[in-house]
């Protein structure tokens, strides 16, 4: 699996879309916006009233989140300016970073609509001067000049890797780490992992100015476990429906066996990473859990299908589709989703469901 080449969410506006299936993470960055507000306070202050901020959100995807992120920052520097009584906003450059077939159309068909919401949001009665970018491209490699980046924001992004661990030991009926995975299959995620967030830091501190500041929320977990049931679980649930698939003929056991996740949920101690790699200095660290019902758009009145667990369905059928698609091929794709959501729903039924964010702030040392 090349990853660069099949890991997006699903594109477009349509049912199965990202755009339409992002609420939970919506919620995460609400969640997460006090530790947000704290950075750029201290950046502001840091850089003395700036006259322009250069900011990026790597692994942006598409969708309403995308530039809810760029609005919600750009309404806290003002609030942020108001309070210290300067003048006028800053100029803002904001760079929308994810792998080259994001959808990116989506995003800037919206962009003009954004900057003219902005406008009415504001607190004072400035107009922000706002510039907005793609940059296709893995954030595992360089995507900035050095040393021209104010403030990084990802969410949600950081738990995907680079590419799926070698292995020297077939993951057998599962699709990512388990409690029935071979201890060198833990050790190949584990290494993976450690890799590619190094990789991430050394490029970022090359981009990043002295006294920058990154704020980064990643799908994680509170236990030592790497196959601790609170953040394996809600794969372990596609594992599943494509093993119930195999044993009825639909799917070769060939195919599942060489199909993994490449993704790695990291506990609190990701903060070994950060020291170790050495440019930032990590500011907060923060653990906090989303319930999985936060799919749903609780504005809306559901009922019917609509029933507990479908929203949660479509939410990971918007994230992992492509990835199923790519190494399944379409004639399954139904089928699969079908019974996903189907187990979706009986496991929110019977307990409590949750994910849990780690997310970290931290400052370019000087």
């Amino acid at each position: 699996m090349d990853v660069s080449q099949v890991l997006r969410m699903n594109g477009g506006d349509r049912d199965y879309s990202y755009s339409n299936n992002s609420f939970l993470q919506r919620k995460v960055i609400s969640m997460t916006k006090p530790i947000i507000d704290d950075a750029l306070a201290n950046l502001y202050l840091d850089m003395n009233h700036p006259k322009n901020l250069i900011m990026a959100d790597l692994g942006c995807s598409s969708g309403p989140n995308t530039l809810l992120v760029a609005s919600e920052l750009i309404k806290s520097i003002d609030k942020i300016r108001l309070k210290l009584g300067s003048d006028e906003l800053p100029e803002i450059q904001f760079y929308l970073n994810d792998l080259p077939h994001n959808d990116f159309n989506t995003i800037f068909h919206y962009v003009s609509k954004f900057q003219k919401n902005l406008r009415n949001q504001m607190l004072s009665n400035s107009s922000p001067t706002c510039y907005v970018s793609g940059v296709p491209g893995s954030f595992y490699n360089r995507l900035f000049p050095r040393k021209s980046i104010h403030f990084v924001y990802s969410s949600y992004s950081l738990m995907w890797l680079s590419q799926v661990p070698e292995m020297v030991n077939t993951n057998k009926g599962n699709i990512y780490m388990s409690t029935t995975s071979p201890p060198s299959v833990i050790k190949a995620y584990h290494e993976q992992f450690q890799n590619d967030f190094f990789t991430f830091l050394k490029c970022r501190a090359e981009e990043v100015v002295s006294g920058g500041c990154m704020v980064l929320t990643i799908l994680g977990r509170q236990s030592d476990d790497p196959c601790s049931k609170e953040c394996c679980y809600v794969w372990d649930l596609l594992a599943t429906s494509l093993n119930d698939m195999v044993s009825e003929g639909l799917i070769e056991e060939e195919k599942l066996d060489s199909f993994n996740i490449p993704q790695y949920t990291p506990s609190p101690k990701v903060s070994n990473e950060v020291e170790k790699e050495g440019s930032f200095v990590i500011d907060r660290l923060e653990v906090s859990e989303v319930n999985w019902d936060a799919s749903t758009d609780h504005n809306l009145n559901l009922s019917g299908e609509h029933e507990q667990g479908y929203n949660m369905g479509k939410c990971m059928r918007a994230v992992a589709e492509p990835l199923v698609l790519s190494h399944f091929g379409e004639s399954v794709i139904e089928e699969v989703f079908k019974r996903y959501t189907n187990n979706i729903k009986v496991s929110m039924s019977k307990e409590k469901t949750t994910l849990v964010n780690v997310t970290v702030s931290m400052t370019r040392k000087g």
